[in-house]
């Protein structure tokens, strides 16, 4: 790879190629802990790392958008914005984000392959008792409560990924051997 510009041909550029990790799936599957410690692995043999938590683009980047299909679809894209300029740029950017319709995420996608950033879509495939029992957030319970509606997987729609680049089931691994068959899935495809 080469610099661009009016310096185009003289300086080579070392850079390693940036991709965006997006990690499905309903809330409490283990997305986020899984990411952290893909990043941790990938850190530790020298690469940019970025992890987009969705918890904190929710507070800074999309302020202000509720929870309709709208506003979530919206929020997706956001999202999926920042991913794919990270990645175009060198950083390997993992996401862990609901997105629960299929359209935003293919829309993500679309986005990283009209740009030539690699985008790898995991699906972390934790089945929605599990989930409930962990319940990080608290969210199953509000929802059994009826304090809350409109949680995905429960009583809103979560559309599975149809074929990802990988499926996650965490349940039957620890979040190391998950951590680990991501990183293994970008080393096969020269991103790690």
């Amino acid at each position: 790879m080469e610099v661009r510009g009016k310096n185009a041909g003289r300086i080579p550029c070392t850079c390693r190629p940036g991709a965006t990790v997006w990690l499905t799936g309903l809330p409490s599957a283990g997305k986020t802990t899984i990411a952290y410690e893909v990043a941790q692995l990938l850190r530790s043999q020298g690469r940019r790392v970025e992890v987009l938590d969705g918890d904190e683009i929710r507070r800074f980047l999309s302020a202000g958008l509720g929870f309709s299909r709208a506003d979530r679809h919206m929020n997706v894209q956001r999202i999926g914005l920042v991913a794919e300029v990270l990645a175009r740029n060198g950083v390997l950017t993992l996401v862990p984000v609901i997105a629960p319709y299929a359209e935003s995420r293919e829309a993500v996608r679309g986005r990283h392959r009209t740009s030539g950033a690699p985008y790898v879509e995991v699906h972390v495939a934790t089945p929605v008792e599990v989930c409930s029992v962990r319940d990080v957030k608290g969210l199953y319970a509000k929802q059994a409560a009826g304090e809350i509606s409109g949680l995905t997987g429960v009583d809103d729609p979560y559309e599975e990924p149809v074929s990802p680049d990988l499926r996650i089931e965490s349940q039957n691994q620890t979040v190391r051997e998950s951590a680990t068959l991501v990183h293994k899935l970008l080393v096969e495809r020269g991103l790690a």
